[in-house]
């Protein structure tokens, strides 16, 4: 019987048992409670937060590190998988799309029928907005090059050409770090805070997650870097880098919208 089993062949991953889907929920519980007791001036609450904070980033390398494994080395991630796995990279980034909707959202609802609280203008009245022809400017060519960066590198990895890769993506990472470096020093230049009327709350709150959404990005990609110069990615084989380029491409294409937008359509 068992050797009936041992001749059924398919394309698809069956997951083995893992503990650490178990330690991730356990490790962001114990950051959230520690978080909130933090908040709320509970003792002790600080040793909980970053200790879940770093259970939370050691459950992320040990899992990644098996996914890597059965990728790269043990074959596991057939067509059938990759496909799946583009699927799951494309749905993710529509539920990003959702939540830069929203702020774009509230952005046009505060700004198209300014309220009388903010004096029935927009920016409100005795805000100092940002021109878009500085920092801004600047950050917007920055990334739109990060773009073409990673499209040759994309090329360089289906070309088979390892070194031109490796470079762009090098070139990638340096732009990714200083758009987070002139973003930085914007918002300690910045003549407003969070707290300063709508304007404040929805310039920081879209462009800080942004920001942060940068952040992760280049994380992603100089992972990337590493396991590139690693020769885990071939012609053929190369999710891992795939979403990290499409992840990309969605942050370029949020900034645009942002720059337009946020500054541009404030600053003019």
């Amino acid at each position: 019987m068992s050797s009936v089993f041992n001749q059924v062949k398919h394309p698809y991953h069956l997951v083995t048992p893992s503990p650490w889907p178990f330690l991730g929920s356990f490790s962001a519980l114990g950051f959230v409670v520690g978080l909130a007791g933090f908040m709320n001036n509970y003792q002790g609450s600080l040793y909980l937060t970053f200790f879940g904070f770093f259970c939370i980033i050691f459950t992320m390398f040990v899992w990644w590190r098996d996914i890597i494994r059965e990728g790269t080395f043990e074959g596991a991630h057939t067509k059938k998988v990759q496909a799946g796995l583009r699927f799951g990279v494309i749905l993710f980034i529509v539920s990003e799309v959702m939540f830069f909707f929203s702020f774009f959202w509230t952005f046009f609802h505060s700004s198209l029928a300014p309220a009388i609280e903010i004096g029935q203008s927009w920016p409100p009245l005795e805000i100092s907005v940002l021109s878009p022809w500085g920092i801004p400017l600047l950050n917007t060519v920055i990334l739109l090059t990060s773009g073409a960066t990673i499209t040759v590198c994309h090329h360089g990895i289906v070309w088979g050409a390892k070194k031109i890769s490796v470079q762009y993506l090098g070139f990638t990472i340096g732009l990714a770090i200083f758009f987070i470096l002139f973003q930085a020093f914007e918002y300690l230049n910045a003549p407003f805070t969070i707290s300063d009327s709508v304007y404040g709350s929805i310039f920081f709150m879209t462009t800080g997650f942004h920001g942060f959404h940068v952040a992760i990005g280049t994380i992603y990609l100089i992972v990337c870097y590493f396991r590139l110069s690693a020769d885990h990615f071939t012609r053929t084989h190369h999710i891992g880098f795939l979403g990290a380029a499409w992840y990309w491409h969605f942050v370029d294409v949020v900034w645009l919208f942002l720059f337009i937008v946020v500054y541009w359509f404030c600053g003019s």
